[in-house]
């Protein structure tokens, strides 16, 4: 008797240990990868259905139950007889941690809900290429013509979850530079070529980034317009004419109609400035009107 009541409470002992856990990928998860995350118990006759997803955006002060029927970022959760599978596509802005919570009645927090899971994505956005005078959004063009003796410096950019290493490579020759800006003094006719810059990103190798760009020296004699640099400011100066010519426009305009509603409509008749009319006066009424109680 003793031995199956020492027995029992054993069981008891074990089945109340029995640990919640959650898992996931263990190698890096990149952005646009389709991702698993199972809750189970460390003990499988534990019943799963009483056990929920939960996510949080700001490191676990503040936790959202995902709903199993949720169409969300296509968010699928299923269970099987020992598992609650939570699958996801990875995006680079979820960065989230995931946890697993039991509902029953009989387990009380802290030890209804596993360890927080963390799912950082890896990712890296398209190369972009800067040059000074040029705005991000503008861009600058895949051919840059310089004038001899002119300065050329370009910067590579990409924004990743980490921060990558940069070099640039011209096409055909061995020359390398490992940084993100790569600056050309004073160029001649011998820089002429195609230059690439490289991003690769420090985890995953397979997040890699290129962007390219084609470097022109004019002749000596060229006028200075044919230069990229040239006809930036041509266009530029162009753009400030047309405005200032709109705006010129649109002002005269508005006076000339201004002057011309003033000459339509006549001087204001302004009833305050008339004189009264006494009996006496020069100015009173004349006889034919036939007014026999005077004005005032």
């Amino acid at each position: 008797m003793k031995i199956l009541i020492v027995i029992a409470l054993a069981v008891l002992i074990q089945e109340n240990h029995a640990t919640l856990v959650i898992k996931g990928p263990t190698k890096s998860v990149v952005a646009g990868e389709s991702v698993e995350i199972e809750c189970l118990y460390t003990d499988s006759e534990f019943n799963i259905s009483q056990v929920r997803f939960e996510f949080s955006y700001d490191e676990g002060s503040i936790w959202f139950e995902v709903y199993e029927r949720s169409t969300f970022c296509a968010l699928v959760v299923y269970r099987t007889s020992e598992r609650l599978v939570l699958r996801l596509r990875a995006y680079s802005y979820r960065m989230s941690m995931y946890r697993c919570v039991s509902e029953a009645e009989n387990v009380t927090a802290p030890n209804n809900a596993s360890e927080p899971w963390a799912l950082k994505v890896e990712f890296m956005s398209d190369l972009t290429l800067s040059k000074e005078g040029y705005t991000k959004y503008l861009g600058i063009p895949k051919e840059l013509s310089v004038r001899p003796g002119d300065d050329v410096v370009l910067t590579c950019s990409a924004r990743s979850s980490e921060e990558p290493s940069y070099f640039w490579n011209k096409e055909g020759s061995d020359w390398n530079l490992p940084s993100a800006t790569m600056m050309l003094r004073k160029v001649s006719k011998a820089d002429e070529g195609q230059y690439s810059c490289t991003a690769q990103h420090p985890l995953v190798e397979s997040l890699s980034k290129k962007s390219s760009v084609k470097i022109i020296v004019l002749e000596e004699d060229a006028p200075w317009y044919q230069s990229t640099d040239g006809r930036l400011i041509l266009m530029t100066s162009a753009s400030v004419a047309a405005l200032l010519v709109l705006l010129l426009s649109m002002t005269v305009f508005l006076c000339r109609r201004a002057k011309r509603a003033r000459t339509i409509k006549g001087p204001i008749d302004d009833h305050s400035q008339k004189k009264p009319i006494y009996k006496s006066s020069s100015e009173s009424l004349p006889s034919s009107c036939e007014d026999k109680h005077p004005l005032v």
